[in-house]
């Protein structure tokens, strides 16, 4: 049975940045659903089944055919979709509805700026789909959810070993379930097995692009190059595998990183530097962390 207090928490946070956000292709929804495990959700209120009824009744609608549909008015069925979103019932065709959501309620309805002339408010965010809720018990999982998870963080580092589980959740599978399916890509010669990493114990598998690609960077004179990644990225691995303090994955954190190691970063509004700077070239570090002085061929890639 869900706590009241749990209740009247999310429904505050519906439409706040605190909420958590996952990408995922659809058809692999079900499958990160089981293993994540549905947990025991709060019951809903009247309005937010109302509209979870109407789209369970009539699919993916518009924004004013929900209006119309659940009777409700247009600041009861915005409130209504942020309630579903909050607890991962809801989605929309595209991004607009998340960042309509994420506005005052004044400012959703006929938003306009010079990035989105077109508005930016729910009726803008195509169409809204429910998504049935889950179980709430989980078990071992299956071993074809293993091996997507096993892929999945083959594609998240090019090279995967132990250590590397530590920034990653919790209900994730064990490294020896993930381990029996690298051994088993490695045999149909889909993954390379090896040492790719110093320092790391126990074994490493790598993708054979990586394999490649490192040997590539290895020979590459160090030319001081500083490149800023956001705190979110995968290879902010400062505090774990990298040396230095961790840093929170938040999104508006910074970590700057040269010639591949971390020498400063952005927490907040504090600027940490990982090492201690020459005076003269502070400044420089400081820059760097909000300028982002990287190649336009590069930023798509580290932005």
């Amino acid at each position: 049975k869900a706590d009241p207090s749990d209740v009247r928490s999310v429904r505050g946070q519906c439409s706040g940045r605190s909420t958590p956000v996952a990408l995922l292709t659809r058809r692999n929804l079900a499958t990160w659903r089981t293993i994540a495990g549905g947990g025991v959700s709060p019951p809903l209120s009247s309005r937010a089944q109302r509209v979870a009824d109407f789209l369970a009744h009539n699919g993916a609608s518009f924004f004013d055919e929900i209006v119309a549909g659940s009777g409700l008015l247009k600041s009861q069925a915005e409130d209504a979709l942020g309630e579903l979103v909050a607890l991962g019932q809801a989605v929309a065709d595209s991004y607009s509805g998340l960042r309509a959501l994420l506005l005052p309620a004044n400012r959703r309805s006929g938003y306009r700026s010079r990035r989105h002339p077109a508005g930016f408010g729910l009726e803008e965010a195509g169409r809204w789909a429910g998504i049935p809720r889950t179980a709430e018990s989980r078990g071992e999982p299956a071993a074809e959810h293993v091996e997507l998870i096993a892929r999945t963080l083959l594609r998240r580092y090019g090279v995967v070993f132990k250590r590397l589980l530590e920034r990653e959740a919790d209900w994730l599978p064990s490294w020896y379930e993930l381990l029996r399916v690298y051994r088993r890509l490695e045999a149909r010669g889909e993954v390379r097995g090896g040492r790719f990493v110093a320092g790391p114990t126990g074994e490493q598998y790598a993708l054979a692009e990586v394999v490649s690609a490192l040997r590539t960077t290895r020979r590459q004179a160090r030319d001081g190059r500083l490149v800023a990644l956001s705190a979110a990225d995968p290879l902010n691995l400062t505090g774990t595998l990298l040396p230095g303090t961790r840093v929170p994955a938040l999104a508006g954190n910074r970590v700057l990183f040269r010639d591949g190691v971390p020498v400063a970063a952005q927490i907040g509004r504090e600027t940490r530097f990982l090492e201690q700077p020459e005076p003269a070239e502070e400044w420089n570090l400081r820059n760097a962390l909000i300028r982002q002085p990287v190649s336009p061929g590069v930023r798509r890639y580290v932005n």
